[in-house]
């Protein structure tokens, strides 16, 4: 059975969407509101209980995913979201909403560079040069092949998909 607070969430989740697609931005004011209307309806709801249980959400999700950031995985708009997911859902739904942004997001960047033309032709460059530099001895050096493309990808692709697969086998 759905709650408020899975709502709440939804219109987030939509908005953040439209947003990250728009402008490959999450702003402060969605996720920072996010957080606030987060704590403040587990607050009204539960009293000091839900409180707790809403910060604690927010320090699960922002926390794990700041380790993320830090090594440049996602952007910083998406450490905020989840600490606002967090504080929306509580510990044990952002876990599975990480765990399966991070499992989509994985499948996704691994199509985007099977399907990409500069990707798979500067591989097969390496790959014959690698074979040709063999009897040689010589081999070139690996920054050569560089992709300059980018592969970066909305996160909100990963994070919808995550999110209903959460939902489906949460509650079906």
């Amino acid at each position: 059975m759905l709650q408020g607070s899975d709502y709440l969430l939804f219109v987030v989740l939509l908005m953040a969407l439209i947003w990250d697609i728009r402008f490959n931005k999450l702003p402060n004011w969605l996720t920072a509101g996010a957080m606030i209307l987060g704590i403040l309806y587990h607050l009204i709801m539960s009293g000091i209980d839900g409180l707790v249980f809403s910060f604690i959400g927010l320090l699960a999700g922002g926390g794990i995913f700041l380790i993320l950031y830090l090594f440049k995985a996602i952007g910083a708009g998406d450490v905020k979201l989840f600490a606002a997911i967090g504080a929306i859902t509580g510990v044990p739904m952002v876990f599975y909403f990480m765990m399966y942004s991070v499992v989509f997001a994985g499948v996704i960047g691994i199509i985007l560079l099977l399907f990409m033309k500069t990707f798979l032709r500067n591989f097969l460059n390496m790959l014959f040069n690698f074979v040709n530099s063999l009897p040689s001895g010589k081999l070139k050096d690996l920054r050569e092949f560089d992709i300059n493309k980018t592969t970066r990808f909305p996160f909100m692709y990963a994070v919808i998909p995550a999110v209903i697969v959460t939902y489906y086998y949460n509650f079906m």
